[in-house]
């Protein structure tokens, strides 16, 4: 015959059509919304079909198939700070009754117009919201306000354990002097 071996068996490649290929990214797209060119790259392999990424990347700008960002991780607690600790009290307390163990927090939360952090004071007894305060910034001034609306529903008795993680803004002498002048015990966990 007069070629080689390999040239008689080599399969010449099958072109796809770039609205079928569209439409396959799109589908692996809407299953795999994180999905990048390279991602996308394997998954079309895997489905027998060879493209060159430069025309997968070129493809998922043109038709809009963007993978979603992924969430951006905020900091809510500074624990690495020269402030007082709390020994842990809750550890080992399982309460009986109301206002015996308060647990803080803060956490963050989306909105239109990017996020805010909320501080929220749960009773440990009875799972439930005992103070709340929302805010742009993640501040000692933030905590404070919650505990105030906390004290302010539930007049705790002296005695009553609060317990936080060990956040510079639960650290922070204002928030100590504010636990001290209502008769709480401070309590810190990692």
């Amino acid at each position: 015959m007069g070629i080689a071996r390999s040239t008689y068996y080599d399969r010449p490649a099958v072109s796809i059509d770039d609205t079928a290929l569209v439409e396959t990214m799109a589908a692996i797209s809407d299953s795999f919304e994180a999905y990048g060119y390279r991602r996308m790259q394997a998954a079309l392999r895997h489905r027998g079909v060879v493209v060159n990424h430069k025309k997968i990347r070129r493809l998922m700008r043109e038709h809009d198939l963007q993978p979603r960002q992924r969430r951006r991780y905020v900091a809510t607690t500074d624990g690495d700070h020269d402030l007082p600790i709390f020994p842990n009290l809750a550890k080992d307390m399982v309460p009986d009754g109301p206002n015996q163990l308060w647990v803080a927090d803060i956490t963050y939360v989306a909105i239109q117009a990017g996020f805010v952090y909320v501080a929220v004071i749960l009773d440990a007894w009875s799972r439930k919201v005992v103070g709340y305060a929302i805010g742009r910034s993640i501040d000692v001034r933030l905590t404070l306000a919650a505990l105030r609306s906390a004290i302010e529903r539930r007049r705790p008795p002296p005695g009553c354990v609060h317990h936080t993680d060990r956040g510079s803004q639960y650290g922070a002498g204002l928030y100590r002097q504010a636990l001290a002048e209502q008769g709480l015990v401070g309590s810190m966990g990692r």
